[in-house]
């Protein structure tokens, strides 16, 4: 399994890109910082698109993918959690910011809503895709995702602490986790549903006490204005929990 990070962060500007993951260039996995990463045949080869929630950061781009998937006259798979759909029917593909290119054109639209439960394993483009409930502000999910070999990485997408029952229900080897924020900013990261380096702590602690082990780690979706810090204080969780944690980046390549 080759996973590429188009996007690595939470704000966009031109040296970081808002969220978004690519699996062996035809699964992706939110679109925050798709189209402006892949170029138009690249786009092309996509096969799906998973949305873990609906916030603007993580599902931006697919707009601009169903007038681009138009072009061609293809049809694009956006697979989501119902609520997630909603709202970007709702918000976004609603005929006024842009048009709803999952009715348009009407002999074959360029985008297809495909329905995910949490907790439904699917069968998806030769891959299992488990989505798990996580805990964000809005409903969330994150995606263990399955290649036809066995391997398996999960996404947590946007989450806050308390993970353990998301933790039962899955077994990575590759984990990429979100850590937003440096720790001084922890009932901030409560609030809204995100993870510092002494939560993400916490969070590893319950992983292995749970599955017994660890897996690879990288983090993403960092604030650029406080990365700096948030890789000062994962030192100390690297030493606590005696493993190895990596930063994601845009253009990083991952194989499993």
């Amino acid at each position: 399994m080759k996973i590429q990070i188009l996007g690595a962060h939470n704000i966009e500007s031109r040296e970081s890109r808002c969220i978004s993951l690519l699996i062996d260039d035809v699964l992706a996995i939110d679109a925050g910082g798709l189209t402006s990463s892949l170029s138009r045949a690249q786009q092309q080869k996509l096969k799906a698109v998973l949305l873990t929630h609906q916030h603007y950061d993580h599902l931006r781009d697919v707009p601009a993918l169903g007038i681009n998937f138009s072009m061609y006259d293809s049809t694009l798979d956006i697979y989501a959690t119902r609520a997630t759909h909603n709202v970007l029917a709702a918000h976004l593909l609603n005929d006024i910011v842009y048009p709803n290119y999952m009715a348009k054109p009407p002999e074959r639209p360029s985008l297809r809503a495909r329905e995910l439960q949490a907790g439904k394993e699917e069968k998806i483009d030769g891959y299992n895709v488990l989505p798990v409930t996580v805990n964000h502000v809005v409903p969330t999910v994150g995606y263990q995702i399955t290649s036809a070999d066995g391997k398996k990485m999960f996404y947590t997408a946007d989450t806050g602490p308390g993970l353990a029952d998301t933790w039962r229900q899955i077994s990575p080897d590759l984990l990429i986790s979100e850590v937003t924020a440096v720790n001084k900013y922890e009932d901030f990261a409560r609030k809204t549903g995100h993870l510092t380096p002494a939560l993400f702590r916490e969070e590893m602690r319950s992983f292995r006490e749970i599955k017994g082990y660890l897996p690879q780690i990288v983090l993403v979706h960092m604030n650029p204005l406080d990365e700096k810090g948030i890789k000062s204080e994962i030192e100390e969780v690297v030493r606590g929990l005696n493993t190895t944690i990596r930063f994601g980046r845009e253009g990083m390549l991952l194989r499993l």
